[in-house]
């Protein structure tokens, strides 16, 4: 039975009223009234008890909590949020509209120049110097050098004298041919003189044939050994011709034992040693060289120039060109088309053309890079005043089937179309869409929009 509410099985009555009244000095306790059912009585809980046995019995949360001072005023970091948030967006405003929010651009300002029709090109390309004689000097058979006589850079004759091979097996060969010819020829000498005999035997048979001394016989044999005498002398006349043919044999290799050089030029490298197998051919493998030297006409240097396939038809066979060499640029070597190559590189889709120098000069070398510029016989009519409006090559970009560029305004772009005209080196002339002195960009105008900011670059 519940304790500490009923007393004797029967509910605790109330002093006055209808309601329960606290106990005096227990301003805390609260009791509640319950009915139960099974014996039709109320019950009383005591809840300040009740909540006492259930704190006991859970976990509190009072060991984590943070003691904090009491508030005495007003939080003074209210005050910092507004300044601290119109510094952050006027830091963000400077870096959009300040330099670190522009693109670095470099410019360059379009300038009028006087017309000048031999400068007026249609096409540039670029290739390089070469020599139509050119040939790596070898021997006819093969053999071990022991004479080089030539050096890089050394100018040679037709015909000098730049290597030498060991001569000693044909020499010996030669000598034994000589022998078997100055023997032939003995041969011959004997055999002659053995005719002759035959002969005389043959005219006394005959008389003593006339006189009926000896027979036919006798005459038919001394003619026979007469004729095999002249038969052996024929043989032996041709068999020294052999023997000439044999000499002459081993003469022409004693002179292959000779490199010489097979026209006038010059000497670029210097491909083999005294002491080293040479060889026509790559027998041998890597111990033996193909060749001593490397020869130059430095009279057929001429240039090579890849064309690309979609601009062949602006070129012609004796058409005026310009060209600077890569380590010459300032040096302008007038020259002419010779002819064009029948024949396209399906690889690179180019097409060959050569080029020759109106004059030669000893600072052209073979294999110098060369930029060309393909001339027009009829240059077009220069502006007002006989001038043109010149501008960096690089400034202008094929966007949407138009020449753009962008002009520079204040500290902004402005996209502009353009019609250009001919190139002049690396520059183009401008015939429409650009005034003489507005300043354009030439350097990172890529990634550009019109209206954009730039900051221009020193």
């Amino acid at each position: 039975m519940p304790s500490g509410g009923l007393r004797d099985g029967m509910p605790r009555q109330s002093n006055g009223g209808g309601g329960n009244r606290r106990p005096r000095g227990s301003s805390n306790t609260s009791t509640v009234a319950t009915p139960s059912a099974r014996h039709g009585t109320v019950t009383v809980f005591d809840i300040r008890q009740e909540s006492q046995k259930v704190a006991a019995a859970s976990p509190s949360l009072d060991g984590l909590r943070i003691e904090r001072p009491a508030d005495t005023g007003r939080r003074p970091w209210r005050w910092l949020v507004v300044p601290v948030l119109l510094l952050a967006a006027g830091g963000g405003w400077w870096w959009w509209a300040g330099p670190s929010g522009m693109a670095a651009v470099r410019t360059a300002v379009a300038r009028e120049t006087a017309a000048a029709p031999a400068d007026t090109a249609v096409l540039n390309a670029s290739g390089y110097v070469t020599a139509r004689r050119r040939a790596t000097v070898s021997s006819k058979v093969t053999g071990k050098l022991i004479a080089v006589r030539v050096e890089e850079g050394m100018a040679v004759r037709r015909g000098q004298v730049l290597a030498r091979l060991d001569d000693s097996t044909v020499r010996s060969q030669l000598a034994l041919a000589e022998a078997r010819l100055g023997a032939a020829r003995r041969a011959i000498a004997e055999q002659e003189v053995r005719l002759r005999e035959a002969q005389l035997a043959l005219a006394r048979t005959r008389r003593l044939v006339e006189e009926g001394v000896v027979g036919a016989a006798d005459l038919d044999t001394d003619t026979a050994e007469v004729d095999s005498l002249a038969a052996r002398i024929a043989l032996s006349q041709e068999q020294v011709v052999v023997a000439e043919r044999e000499i002459d044999v081993y003469r022409t290799q004693l002179d292959d034992m000779v490199i010489r050089a097979p026209f006038d030029g010059v000497a670029i490298s210097k491909d083999a040693e005294e002491g080293e197998m040479i060889s026509p051919v790559s027998a041998g493998g890597g111990f033996t060289r193909t060749g001593v030297s490397t020869l130059v006409d430095m009279a057929s240097l001429e240039i090579e120039v890849d064309v690309n396939e979609s601009y062949i038809n602006r070129v012609r066979d004796g058409q005026r060109v310009v060209a600077n060499l890569d380590a010459y640029p300032d040096w302008d070597i007038p020259g002419a088309v010779i002819t064009t190559v029948p024949a396209a590189d399906r690889q690179r889709a180019t097409v060959l053309v050569r080029i020759a120098f109106d004059e030669l000069d000893p600072r052209i070398l073979p294999d110098m890079g060369v930029s060309v510029a393909f001339l027009e016989d009829a240059p077009p009519e220069p502006r007002a005043g006989g001038t043109r409006l010149l501008i960096p090559a690089g400034a202008v970009y094929r966007q949407d089937g138009q020449d753009i560029l962008y002009v520079v305004r204040g500290d902004q772009v402005e996209r502009r179309a353009v019609r250009l005209g001919t190139a002049v080196g690396n520059q183009v002339d401008v015939v429409a869409g650009l005034t003489a002195g507005e300043r354009i960009v030439v350097e990172g105008a890529a990634d550009l929009a019109d209206g954009d900011r730039v900051t221009v670059l020193e």
